[in-house]
Parts: C-alpha cells; structure tokens; sequence
C-alpha cells in the first residue's frame, strides 16, 4: 500500500543520572568521590533511503522512541550511552514540524539524514563538584530530557518524467509498456489511486525515472476527484507528458477541452508546472480510424505539434521516448 503522508511522534532518549560513590578500599583512606557521569541519550535520524518507497511503517508505528543513556557508576565508572534510532524514509521526503509548520529538511537525495530530536545531555557524578573547598561532594547531576516533537513528514516522489492527463487517457498503459511498473489498468475512471514510478531502459544504457499519477480533472488542484494530493509528485519531474486520448467518435472539441481543463489545473496548482518542458502526446492511436488527421486538428486547436502513439501496439514510442531522452538530457551547445 502507498502512503504519501505521516504524523510522527518523536521522543529522543534521556540523559542518564550521575552517580554519588565514594572510594572505599583498603588501604585507601579518605578514597574521596567516585562516581562517574551518566550516559548520553539516543538521537532520532530520519535517513533517505532509496530503498524505501513508501511511509505506510511510519503510518503503522507513528511513535519513534530512542534508547536512555545508562546511570553512571562508582570507580568513576560512566553510564553507556542510549542507543540512537535512525529510521530510513523515502528519498522525497520532506521533514516538517507539525507545530510551527517550519520544514526541518528536504531529504531530497539519498543519504540525506536529519538529527529531528537530540538525546538529552548525562548527568555529571560527584566527581565533577569535587574542589579544595568540598572534597566530598554528595550531589549528582540528573540527566538532561531528550527533545521531543510532532512531525509531519510529506513524501514527494522524484521522477524525470510525469504523465498527466484525464482519467483513462492511457498513462498507465504506457507505463507498463516501458518499464516494469504495474499500476492497475481498467475502463473504468480512476483506476489509478496512487503515484506509480518506472524505470524506462533505452539503448545504449540509458534510462530515467517515468511517474504516472491518478487522472485529472476539473477541480483536481483544490481537491475534487485524487489530483490534489497526487500533484505534488510532479513537482520534482523535469518533463512533463500531456497525455490526450485520440477520439473515436472524432469530437475534437470535446478532447480539446479536455486537453485545455488540465493545463488549468496545472496552473491552478502552480508551482511551475506549466514553465517545465511538455510533450503532448495523443495515445489510443489502433482506436480510431485516421490517427494523423485527428491530431492534426488537435494541434491546430491546441498549437503546437504532438506525439502519435498506440502503446499497445508500440506505434511511435520509441520515438516518444527518444523525444524525452533529449528533453531531459538535452545536447550540449
């Protein structure tokens, strides 16, 4: 199951106490204070990790507790420190202080890690007050609590490119075409609920990072239908595909509204998502019974020139995806 969003609970580990403990041994008269400082607390770390694809075990076990640093000892004998706790999230995810709403880091890249509570300071044993004045101190320091917070943690997957377009106009046919993701494929709107990324292999040992997303439509950038919560994962996409579905019944004014309702969204959303490369491509081409001249006219509705395409039957893919290949690497000048 995905999950795109977590609420945290974090709790770092206390400081242990130091400890009161005299020199007692024979021969040894007036030994003086011994004892030894407590342990240091375990930090909490988030760690991207790209292995990790989703925050569902965070969902599951919201509560992350790091270990308590030992009690000192006598014979000067110091408390271990508690153990940290560091737990791997998705690479995307951003770290958030659900309080303030101050994001913490963007774990952007992998290895990307964030201290989010520290363990608390060990308390210092009777030793440490020693002096001329007070050669036998009977005080110890308690150890220090460690920080705690409430987290909001907001995954944002990281793709080269990002198929948009209305419910059922064929990216998650294309996806499981080139690559080996496996999203559900239906006739039926909003088959896809979930953000589903691919890794497309082209020769030459080439490859990137294909996103589908749940289909848009009117609305989805202020929460109608599943656009809203799904949009953010083409924010981190370099090229965008427009995916249209060619019509069968040759309303072009129709798809052309379609096509123009989710360029709105786009904007409405904003966050530059219209100012990125775009390809649009018209998909379903073995469905209809002249390919070309529908898209002609949707290009001369639309502007622009878009890409002819059946991924059931392969026809122009290669090309489409030769076409995002110099879009995201582009040739140098």
């Amino acid at each position: 199951m995905f999950r795109d969003e977590a609420r945290l609970l974090v709790q770092a580990g206390n400081g242990g106490d130091g400890a009161v403990a005299f020199r007692r041994e024979i021969y040894v008269p007036k030994g003086g204070p011994s004892g030894g400082d407590g342990g240091r607390g375990g930090d909490v770390v988030l760690h991207a990790d790209e292995s990790e694809n989703t925050l569902l075990d965070l969902v599951r076990s919201p509560h992350l507790r790091a270990r308590t640093g030992e009690n000192g000892g006598g014979a000067n004998c110091a408390g271990k420190d508690g153990d940290g706790l560091v737990v791997r999230v998705p690479v995307g995810t951003i770290v958030i202080d659900a309080d303030s709403g101050v994001v913490l880091k963007d774990l952007a890249l992998p290895g990307d890690e964030v201290v989010v509570a520290r363990g608390g300071r060990g308390g210092r044993g009777n030793t440490a007050f020693k002096s001329s004045t007070n050669q036998t101190p009977r005080k110890a320091e308690r150890g220090r609590r460690g920080e705690s917070c409430t987290l909001r943690l907001e995954l944002k997957l990281i793709g080269d490119v990002g198929l948009v377009g209305m419910p059922n106009a064929g990216k998650s046919t294309l996806i499981t075409k080139v690559s080996a993701a496996t999203p559900k494929i239906a006739d039926y709107p909003f088959t896809t609920l979930h953000p589903h990324p691919g890794i497309v292999e082209m020769p030459g040992y080439r490859r990137f990072v294909m996103m589908d997303i749940p289909g848009l439509i009117e609305g989805a950038s202020v929460g109608v239908g599943l656009g809203d919560r799904f949009l953010r994962h083409i924010e981190r996409t370099r090229v965008l595909l427009h995916m249209i579905e060619l019509p069968a019944d040759e309303n072009v004014e129709r798809t052309a509204a379609e096509a123009r309702t989710v360029l709105g969204e786009l904007a409405r959303f904003g966050q530059g998502l219209l100012d990125r490369p775009r390809l649009t491509v018209y998909s379903k081409s073995d469905q209809v019974v002249d390919p070309q001249a529908l898209a002609a006219e949707l290009d001369s509705i639309l502007g622009g020139k878009g890409h002819v395409i059946s991924a059931l039957s392969g026809s122009g893919v290669s090309e489409l995806l030769e076409a995002c290949w110099l879009l995201i690497h582009p040739p140098e000048a």
